[in-house]
């Protein structure tokens, strides 16, 4: 099994709900949690280490798409093979409904003392039956809430499992929710053993999804991992890309389409509609609908003190970004062997892929630092329809439309280049084309090699690093 990295602040979490079932007071120990997080991102591994630490007796159900009686009959299977200590009188019992079937397994379940039942793929289940949401609910207040059970409900939909708790629905207010985020660029750097301006780099390729980043050597940086994964058909960097498509989107060619052509860099509707002229402007409205729901897509808009409606759309995740752009269009040549040529044209276009994959994190790194100039309360980036003038980061006293600008800044990714007297003169002039931005506005450099001018404030490759360590209470 691939080593699991660590995540401190999630595992503490589920311990201290497992504590209150441990503790829970009389007639009701049971509790409920529902865990969410995008695909690849970890949910599974982080129950299953949660388990595996605790000691207490599991039914791990992983949801297979299928009827709703054969689901019913899959988890009494793995409830029968699983250390429930009445596992054996579940062999060969079948149920009607999952009603009956959690009732079942409730018997089975120590009565003094705590174990947990995972039900991993809860938007599938909700899939084939709407009505399986008021069916746990009625389960778990009738039978698991009155026992030592933490009942744990994991999903990769957002929307669906964001919508579970809310109100009028009826798991509202009955669970804790939790929601599972990729590894960040201070999860990297301290488990990869990687200088921060490595750590920022692997995560652009990684997305900071757990599974291609425990099969990453430690201290290997990122070309020579690159060399190393693209030999390889099998590599984690090589499959995770085509099972997230094919889980969200394998129906859909035509949001795939859609999703192929942000990957490849364009930005624009009208860009995006020309690349996919297959695709009518109705059903790319629907497909560009449907990745933002899922949340592969992200739609931005400029950030000033002015409204804008110029959207413009990128893969949400970093490692999806770069999958698409470089490892999807070439799985032929890496499948029959030949990831060497891959990567000679990966290494070819990665300075200029990087500086702009490399924005949006930037940008999110900023908004947890703590010192920025003028306390920027939202950090952006602006641009115009004609892209003059194009701002890689704009600071304003507030979201989504500021009162004030508060900062303006350039992001200068380069190695063995420093920030210099040419970029400050570019961004100076940025800065006077952008409405409300006055000559006293402060200029931020965001630069992976330094500055050669002390006009700006400097950024450094360990400060983005240092904004996701956790803060000292």
């Amino acid at each position: 099994m691939d080593r699991f990295i660590e995540k401190a602040s999630e595992l503490g979490k589920l311990q201290r709900v497992l504590a209150k079932v441990e503790g829970g007071r009389a007639g009701r120990p049971g509790r409920a949690v529902l865990i969410r997080g995008s695909r690849r991102v970890g949910k599974s591994r982080l129950v299953e280490e949660f388990v595996r630490r605790s000691g207490v007796p599991c039914v791990f159900y992983s949801v297979a798409r299928g009827t709703p009686d054969r689901q019913v009959r899959e988890f009494l299977s793995a409830a029968a093979a699983s250390d429930l200590p009445g596992a054996p009188s579940l062999a060969g019992r079948s149920a009607g409904s999952w009603e009956e079937a959690l009732g079942i397994v409730a018997t089975a379940v120590p009565q003094d003392t705590p174990s947990v039942i995972v039900l991993d793929g809860l938007p599938l289940l909700l899939e084939g039956d709407p009505g399986l949401e008021s069916t746990l609910q009625v389960a778990f207040a009738r039978e698991l809430s009155r026992r030592p059970v933490m009942l744990v409900l994991i999903g990769s939909d957002p929307a669906v499992m964001e919508a579970v708790n809310q109100p009028g629905r009826p798991f509202y207010m009955r669970a804790v929710e939790m929601a599972v985020h990729p590894l960040t660029p201070a999860d990297l750097a301290a488990a990869l053993e990687l200088p921060a301006a490595e750590a920022v780099d692997a995560h652009l390729v990684s997305g900071g999804l757990p599974m291609i980043c425990a099969r990453w050597p430690r201290g290997l940086g990122v070309r020579q991992y690159l060399r190393q994964a693209l030999a390889d058909p099998a590599s984690a960097l090589v499959v995770t890309g085509e099972r997230i498509l094919a889980s969200e989107l394998a129906p859909d060619a035509q949001a795939r389409a859609v999703l192929n052509a942000v990957g490849s860099g364009l930005r624009t509707h009208s860009s995006i509609g020309r690349a996919v002229p297959e695709v009518p402007r109705a059903s790319l409205n629907r497909a560009l609908q449907l990745l933002v729901e899922k949340r592969l897509v992200s739609a931005d808009l400029p950030l000033a003190t002015r409204p804008s409606r110029e959207t413009r759309y990128r893969v949400a995740g970093t490692h999806l970004g770069f999958w698409l752009s470089f490892v999807g269009p070439r799985l032929p040549e890496i499948e029959r062997g030949r990831g060497d040529l891959t990567l000679a044209r990966l290494l070819r276009s990665w300075a200029p892929w990087r500086s702009a994959a490399v924005a949006p994190l930037v940008r999110e790194s900023l908004r947890r630092m703590e010192g920025l100039p003028a306390k920027a309360g939202a950090i952006g980036g602006y641009w115009t329809r004609t892209g003059d003038p194009e701002i890689d980061v704009v600071g304003t006293d507030r979201g989504p439309v500021g009162e004030r600008i508060t900062l303006v800044g350039s992001i200068t990714w380069l190695e063995e280049r420093p920030f210099d007297r040419r970029d400050l003169s570019e961004l100076i002039v940025r800065r006077s084309k952008l409405p409300g931005a006055g000559a006293d506005v402060p200029l931020l450099a965001v630069s992976r090699s330094g500055t050669a001018t002390a006009e700006v404030t400097l950024v450094t490759p360990e400060d983005l690093v240092n904004a996701w360590r956790p803060r000292e209470s």
